[in-house]
């Protein structure tokens, strides 16, 4: 499936609570004459999971089964508050895009990997919000060559945005992809969409379409 940047705008918190310590069994009461206190527990077994910081939603509302992970994740939970404050900031976002993007990510229950699906949804319109924002400067894209030259595939490289993202643009269809870990060169990607950089030469998978490239002097 391809996905023109503007329609690659898609979490949010449900049932999130620490687990508590564990009981402690009862013990006999001691007699009179024992003056000696009882031992304390091991510390791991007395002690709380650290509540997870809410993200921007009240997770008792939670309705998507994509709300009810981001409730339960620290970092999907940290990413909706970001998501959140950021949205706020941009005074010219359309709210119809934000709805929009909230719908895909609550179809991310239909993802192999629901969490990656989530995870890249918050990325994506954290880095579509920062690009769009005023005064934002834009990078000089890099041109490439390709064995398949019909159409034209370019990468534009947004390397202060936290995190780093790049657009990744074949013809008039291009995606927002992350870095990914890699043994050599560069390498950049999301589900569907991988750019792999080594030696001067990259091999590029755009939702299907693979190509080899190098980039044009």
């Amino acid at each position: 499936m391809k996905a023109p940047l503007s329609c690659i705008v898609l979490l949010l918190l449900a049932g999130c609570k620490p687990e508590g310590a564990p009981p402690v069994a009862n013990a006999p009461a001691p007699s009179l004459a024992d003056t000696t206190p009882a031992a304390a527990p091991a510390g791991p077994a007395n002690a709380a999971t650290p509540a997870i910081a809410p993200p921007s939603f009240d997770c008792a509302k939670a309705a998507s089964e994509a709300e009810k992970l981001v409730c339960s994740d620290a970092e999907l939970a940290a990413l909706d508050r970001r998501l959140s404050a950021r949205y706020r900031e941009a005074k010219d976002a359309d709210p119809a895009i934000q709805r929009g993007w909230a719908k895909g990510r609550d179809d991310c229950w239909k993802a192999q990997d629901a969490r990656l699906c989530v995870l890249e949804a918050y990325q994506t319109r954290l880095a579509e919000l920062a690009i769009a924002a005023p005064g934002m400067a834009v990078p000089k894209k890099v041109e490439y060559r390709c064995s398949d030259n019909r159409a034209p595939f370019t990468m534009t490289y947004y390397n202060d945005l936290d995190p780093p993202a790049a657009i990744m643009a074949l013809g008039n269809d291009q995606a927002i992809v992350f870095p990914q870990p890699a043994a050599s060169g560069a390498k950049y990607g999301r589900v569907g969409v991988e750019y792999w950089e080594h030696q001067g030469e990259a091999s590029v998978d755009f939702f299907g379409t693979r190509l080899s490239c190098t980039p044009l002097p």
